[in-house]
């Protein structure tokens, strides 16, 4: 037999959050690939978090959109494009160029992104482009663009290794952004730099603080106005800084003053103790390096921006800014959200941070030779969405993303959607709930996926790097940049979207940030309009801007060292900020305030993470965090069933009672949806109000209510391939080794089940274990010697674990005493939940550990690796420590 040459290994860049690690991938020559941290990549060193160790585990082809579909079958490209091309143009003929909209995504590359923004602000003609980002980043991105006349993060990872002081804001960092908050904990431990959290819940981040700050919803630019009226009379202000580079300090002052004029203000607005308060503050004035980082706790609300220039005001008030360990951070969420602000992504933005000032308008016009160029802003994307209700848009193209999922007040656009001339979606997976919906003429495109495509992502420290393709491209998928520009060719556009490769787009691209630039513009990679194909193939990852003056290339890593902003005067702005008020207040109807959020181990909508068994393993079901005040109050019950509503739709949840939840405020994920649980997504509560700065909608603060949900049994089947349960019935799926896990909830007792089974596996042998009696029955499935499926059911007050079942289910041809301990429920190799998913280890091998002697938590990762890669999981482990041993634990 001849060996088969090993297949090379691939630097790319990670497909999930904004941090932007180096991955080294490496296919195996079966449409997988073995997956490692790229050591030299800047932005992680060689480390990966859970999500991105797992990204081979995610590679495969089920449920992929392979081919174009056009109303439901499956056509050719030319079919599917031809359908695409004419239903724009005669929409356009019809209702005019602003009756088509596109929704893009924070994962399409820098690449796919400008192709899309350029077809349609500069030759369509339609304003109405924005992204997901908008629901992400876009606080962020206007509170820039108030303080320092540009969307421009100033600093750098490298601040995170000096500061003094990181104050956490809104960012359960940990979880979201582990690889960054390893870089905090080795600053801790290498410069004895402190940590403080400010969040409405006890998260992993916060179990970790030196000072956790569990402030109400919304007030967060309280608790800054008061620290810049502390700031200012305890003479901290940096009197010289504030002379030179900035204006408006006296107006921000005076209304700081006017919201938190002392602590008593402060803590009556933001519920925290004077003390602690106090605490924070002082720690602030009294460290010169102080880096603060906000994220979607700060950005997705209905001020998001506000906040987001409360905390800048006070790094302004301190000159604290474009130094080494010291400045605001704006940690960005997706891969490329960065990328798609500067194509102009964003619904408020032209191209290269342009907007739609005259002037910039005719220097994109004139570059783009685009005599069809917009001329002000388009709708962003909450108004975006119910224009199409109210008939204004009637096209809507969605590329890379799952709106009916994450959007706010989902279940109007879904139903919305049905009235659009046109629906095209450009997609990866065939399921999502986006994918499956209809408009009158439907259009689904297969696009390439992560580890097939190519081009450039921008991560949160301005860093661009390369994602590169290493594995064939499947069935008729084709890169977003390709059907962009056949679209654009067949509407007659030719000339403009000549691209034959990525690496001519991102020349283009290079050189509008520098076209007339000359230093007035934030964003200029000018220095690398003239990249090779092949330069551009090995380039490495690079900080903007990258100017070049004469044969010089060069680059920054903070911007803002000089005092100068990109202001017309050239001052940054301090803002005078509005009083905090929740959007849609508590009732005695609704008297709980819903905050919502990612979990460590999935990504968005789960379209990707969700075929990971490992990472499906640590959170398995939709669930509530609720306090144990609340809890009792609603007659909730650890681990029963929950209905959380709002005035805009309900979802049904696992209760975890955790005094993690402040009361008041309970917590649901963003991950679950209709694919993959019966009543859980988001989208289907969340109010929805905008910021009106950034139009970036409030999903951190819905007014909900809570009742028990009484169901009589609970259970678990996996099976080799995905099932669906009866209607009426609570369930969600995950994937576990094998195959396909279903937990679910009914009102079916054991009788009912069992008649159940033995209809759906006709033909096959069951081994069967029921007693009624009791409400309990277990079973198993086999054809031949081969598992199909297994099932357990038991009262719904004692539900049967079903960590030995996952464990057995693995076996494809299990022994006998497997086979009976199928019936039974109990297996030796059982590892119990996962904790560190990583390494793959489970409650039961680091409880063992402890038991061992392993007294802290690089005890238990010198015996079981739990802990030692990403350390996400290290606040999960600590507290299974020993009560004496938990505080002096690394």
């Amino acid at each position: 037999m001849t060996a088969h040459a090993p297949e090379p290994t691939v630097r790319t860049t990670c497909a999930y959050c904004g941090v932007g690690c180096g991955v080294l991938a490496t296919p195996d020559g079966q449409g997988g690939a073995a997956i490692a941290g790229d050591p030299d990549h800047p932005a992680n060193f060689g480390r990966l978090c859970s999500k991105g160790s797992a990204l081979g585990e995610t590679l495969g082809l089920e449920d992929r959109l392979l081919h174009p579909m056009l109303d439901g079958r499956r056509a050719s490209w030319e079919e599917a494009l031809g359908a695409v091309a004419g239903g724009l143009r005669r929409t356009i003929e019809r209702h005019g160029p602003d009756s088509v909209a596109f929704y893009l995504s924070g994962q399409l590359l820098t690449e796919d992104y400008y192709v899309a923004n350029k077809l349609a602000k500069g030759f369509i003609g339609t304003p109405h482009v924005d992204t997901n980002s908008r629901l992400c980043m876009s606080s962020a991105v206007a509170a820039h663009r108030r303080a320092f006349g540009s969307d421009t993060v100033p600093g750098c990872y490298e601040d995170l290794d000096e500061a003094d002081l990181i104050v956490l804001v809104g960012s359960n960092t940990a979880w979201c952004h582990p690889i960054l908050y390893r870089r905090m904990t080795d600053a801790r431990t290498k410069r004895g730099t402190r940590l403080v959290v400010i969040d409405p819940r006890r998260t992993q981040t916060a179990e970790e603080a030196d000072l956790f700050l569990p402030l109400a919803p919304g007030s967060d630019s309280a608790l800054f106005s008061g620290l810049l009226v502390h700031l200012a009379d305890t003479g901290t202000l940096d009197a010289g800084f504030i002379e030179r580079s900035t204006s408006g300090l006296d107006a921000a002052l005076d209304r700081a003053r006017s919201i938190a004029p002392n602590l008593a203000a402060v803590a009556a607005l933001t519920g925290l103790d004077e003390a602690r308060i106090a605490e924070f503050y002082a720690m602030f004035a009294d460290t010169e390096r102080v880096v603060t980082a906000f994220s979607q706790g700060a950005n997705q609300s209905a001020q998001g921006t506000d906040k987001g220039n409360a905390i800048i005001n006070c790094h302004l008030a301190t000159g604290r800014i474009g130094t080494p360990g010291a400045g605001p951070l704006s940690l960005t969420g997706q891969p490329n959200a960065m990328g798609g602000r500067e194509v102009g992504g964003l619904a408020n933005m032209l191209a290269a941070h342009m907007h739609f000032t005259p002037e910039e308008v005719d220097r994109v016009r004139r570059f783009w030779k685009a005599p069809n160029i917009i001329t002000g802003e388009g709708m962003k994307a909450v108004a975006l969405f119910e224009a199409i209700e109210t008939g204004r848009i009637k096209a809507l193209w969605v590329i890379g993303t799952n709106p009916l999922v994450s959007m706010p007040r989902a279940e109007r656009i879904r139903a919305a959607i049905e009235t659009l001339d046109l629906y095209v979606v450009s997609e990866v997976v065939a399921d999502s709930d986006t994918a499956a919906a209809r408009g009158k003429r439907t259009v689904l495109l297969p696009a390439l996926g992560w580890g097939e495509k190519d081009g450039t992502v921008t991560n949160t420290e301005r860093r661009i790097s390369r994602q590169r393709g290493f594995l064939t491209a499947p069935g008729e998928a084709r890169a977003d940049w390709a059907i962009l520009s056949d679209v654009a060719r067949r509407l007659g556009h030719g000339e403009a979207f000549p691209y034959t490769s990525a690496a001519a787009i991102f020349r283009e691209h290079a050189a509008l940030s520098a076209f007339e630039n000359e230093g007035t513009r934030d964003f200029d990679i000018g220095g690398l309009a003239d990249i090779g194909d092949r330069a551009y193939d090995v380039s490495a990852p690079v900080q903007w801007p990258v100017t070049r003056k004469g044969g010089t290339v060069s680059t920054r890593k903070r911007l803002f060292a000089d005092g100068r902003f990109f202001t017309f005067d050239g001052r940054a702005r301090f803002v005078a900020v509005q009083r905090p008020a929740l959007a849609e207040p508590a009732t005695p109807q609704r008297p709980l305030v819903l905050n919502t959020g990612r979990v460590r181990d999935h990504w968005h909508t789960m379209t990707r993470t969700g075929r990971s068994q490992r990472l499906a393993a640590h959170r398995s079901v939709p669930f509530l965090e609720i306090h144990p005040d609340d809890a009792a109050a609603a007659g909730l019950t650890d681990g029963g069933i929950a209905r959380l509503s709002s005035a805009h739709g309900e979802a049904e949840l696992e209760v975890a009672v955790t005094d993690a939840a402040l009361p008041g405020n309970p917590f649901m994920p963003m991950h679950w949806s209709d694919a993959t649980a019966s009543r859980a997504f988001v989208g289907a509560l969340a109010q929805g109000a905008n910021d009106p700065v950034s139009g970036q909608p409030e999903l951190k603060a819905t007014p909900a209510a809570v009742t028990p949900v009484p169901y009589r049994s609970r259970g678990f089947l996996l099976t080799r391939s995905k099932r669906s349960l009866p209607e009426g019935w609570w369930w969600a799926r995950a994937t576990v080794v094998g195959g396909s896990a279903l937990q679910f909830a009914t009102n079916d007792g054991s009788r009912e089940i069992a008649l159940m089974m033995r209809g759906l596996f006709q033909g096959m042998e069951l081994a069967e274990y029921a007693d009624h009696a009791r409400g309990r029955y277990r079973c198993a499935v086999y054809d031949g010697e081969h598992l199909v499926a297994c099932l357990a059911l038991g009262p719904a007050e004692a539900r049967p674990d079903w960590e030995a079942a996952k464990a057995l289910f693995a076996l494809d041809a299990p022994d006998a005493a497997a086979r009976r301990a199928l019936l039974t429920g109990r297996a030796a190799s059982a590892a119990g939940p996962t904790v560190c998913a990583c390494h793959g280890v489970g409650l039961d091998a680091i409880t063992a550990c402890i038991a061992g002697g392993a007294g802290s938590v690089e005890a238990v990762g010198a015996a079981c690796k739990a802990g030692t890669n990403c350390g996400s999981c290290i606040p999960e482990i600590r507290k299974l420590l020993p009560a004496a041993l938990a505080r002096s634990a690394a």
